[in-house]
C-alpha cells in the first residue's frame, strides 16, 4: 500500500511571504501536499483541527492568535503535527528553538535553511515530543518581546441606522463578523462597525477579548458560563444578552483554565 502524502498547513498573515513560502516548499519538497493556507491565527487553528496535518508552518506574529497560541491550543488535538515556527525575532528565539523539538525559520527564509528544515521534518515526522513542545512554548512566551503597538481600543464609533454611536469597548459583549464589516453587540443592542473583524483583533486587549470562532470575538467580562458538548464544541452564556454563542471545538482549548 502506498504511503499517504505528507500534508501541511501554512499560516502567515503577509500574503507575499506566504506565497513565497508555498513556492519554496514546492521546489524543495514537491511531494508535500499543502492542504490550507491561512492568514490569521483563527483560521490556522481551525485548519489544524480539520486537516490534522503532519507538518505546520506557523508565523509567530499574526492577528488575533499568535503562532505560539495556535500551537499550544492545537497540541492536545493534533499531537503528531510537526511544528515549524516562522519568525523575524532571532534575538529571542534561536536559543529556545535550538533546545526544542520543533524547528524554526528566520525571515527572510533562505532556500538553504528551508532545505535543512525539510530534511529534519522528513526524518522525524510522526515522532513529536509533546512535553518538549510545551516547555518550548513556555520559554518562548516568557521571552517574547512586547510588540511596538498602540494601546488597546477604549472606545469605538459604530452606526445604528442613521445614528452614530460612541461605544466604550468595555461595554461590548461581543463582535460578530458581517461581510466586510463587524456587528458590535452590547446589552442595549447592535450597531455596525466599518472595520473587518480581522483588523479588530490587532487593536483589542487580548487579555479581555478572545476569539471563539472565526467570526466571533467575545468579551470575557460578559461571559456568564461555558458549556462543552459531546462533540468538543462549546456554548457561551452571556450576562446581559439572551442569545448564546457557539465556540468552535479548536477554540475550546483557549478556555481550558476557565
Amino acid at each position: 500500500m502506498a504511503e499517504s502524502p505528507c500534508t501541511c498547513v501554512i499560516a502567515e498573515d503577509e500574503t507575499l511571504l506566504r506565497t513565497a513560502l508555498v513556492e519554496q516548499l514546492r521546489q524543495v519538497w514537491p511531494e508535500l501536499q499543502i492542504v490550507a493556507e491561512c492568514e490569521d491565527g483563527a483560521s490556522a487553528l481551525e485548519a489544524l483541527s480539520e486537516h490534522k496535518p503532519r507538518v505546520a508552518f506557523l508565523d509567530i506574529r499574526m492577528p488575533g492568535l499568535s503562532g505560539l497560541e495556535v500551537a499550544a491550543a492545537a497540541a492536545e488535538e493534533t499531537p503528531d503535527t510537526q511544528i515549524v515556527f516562522v519568525t523575524a525575532y532571532d534575538q529571542y528565539a534561536i536559543d529556545a528553538f535550538e533546545r526544542g523539538a520543533v524547528d524554526y525559520l528566520l525571515k527572510p527564509i533562505s532556500p538553504t535553511r528551508l532545505e535543512t528544515t525539510v530534511k529534519r521534518l522528513q526524518a522525524r515526522t510522526g515522532n513529536n515530543d509533546a512535553a518538549t513542545l510545551a516547555a518550548l512554548l513556555e520559554r518562548l512566551g516568557a521571552r517574547q518581546p512586547a510588540p511596538a503597538a498602540a494601546p488597546p481600543l477604549t472606545w469605538i464609533t459604530a452606526s445604528a441606522g442613521r445614528e452614530t454611536r460612541l461605544i466604550l469597548v468595555d461595554e461590548v459583549a461581543y463582535f460578530r463578523a458581517d461581510n466586510k464589516y463587524t456587528t458590535v453587540v452590547t446589552a442595549e443592542g447592535e450597531a455596525l462597525l466599518r472595520t473587518p473583524i480581522r483588523e479588530l483583533l490587532a487593536v483589542l486587549d487580548p487579555s479581555t477579548f478572545k476569539q471563539i470562532h472565526r467570526s466571533t470575538i467575545v468579551n470575557l467580562k460578559a461571559i456568564a458560563g461555558i458549556v462543552r458538548d459531546d462533540t468538543g464544541r462549546g456554548t457561551v452564556r452571556l450576562k446581559n444578552r439572551p442569545e448564546t454563542l457557539s465556540v468552535s471545538a479548536p477554540f475550546m482549548a483557549l478556555f481550558r483554565h476557565m
